[in-house]
C-alpha cells in the first residue's frame, strides 16, 4: 500500500513543473492593462517634454503668448503636494525621475539662461 503523504507530496512536487493555465481572456486583460500602462506614460512624458519646451523656449520673454507659457510651465514645475494624477510630481514619479532633482535642474538652467540673456543685452 502507498503511504498518502508520499502521494500527496510527489502531487505536489510534480505540479511545479506543470505550466501555468491562462485562459485567452486572462492573457488580453494582462497584455492590455500593459499597452495602457505604457500609453499612459507616453502620454505623460508628452506632457513633461511640453512643459519643459514651453519653459526654455519662453524663458526671456517679455510680453505676450511666450511670457504667458513660460509662467504657466514655471507655476507647473514648481507646484509641490499635488495629488494631480498630471502633477510635475506624479509625472516624475511614475516616469522613474527624482521631481526635486529635475525641478532643481531646471530652476539652475533658468538662471544661467537669464544670466546669458543679461550679459548679451549689456553688451
Amino acid at each position: 500500500m502507498i503511504d498518502q503523504a508520499a502521494l500527496l507530496w510527489e502531487e505536489k512536487l510534480t505540479s511545479l513543473f506543470q505550466p501555468d493555465i491562462l485562459l485567452p481572456a486572462e492573457y488580453s486583460e494582462t497584455v492590455r492593462r500593459k499597452v495602457s500602462s505604457e500609453a499612459e506614460k507616453r502620454l505623460m512624458l508628452a506632457v513633461l517634454e511640453d512643459a519643459v519646451q514651453c519653459f526654455q523656449d519662453n524663458v526671456s520673454a517679455r510680453s505676450g503668448r511666450g511670457k504667458r507659457l513660460f509662467e504657466e510651465a514655471e507655476e507647473w514645475i514648481l507646484e509641490t503636494n499635488s495629488d494631480w494624477v498630471f502633477s510635475f510630481e506624479s509625472i516624475c514619479e511614475v516616469l522613474g525621475f527624482n521631481p526635486q532633482y529635475v525641478r532643481q535642474g531646471l530652476l539652475r538652467w533658468k538662471e544661467k539662461n537669464l544670466l546669458k540673456h543679461r550679459n548679451i543685452k549689456a553688451a
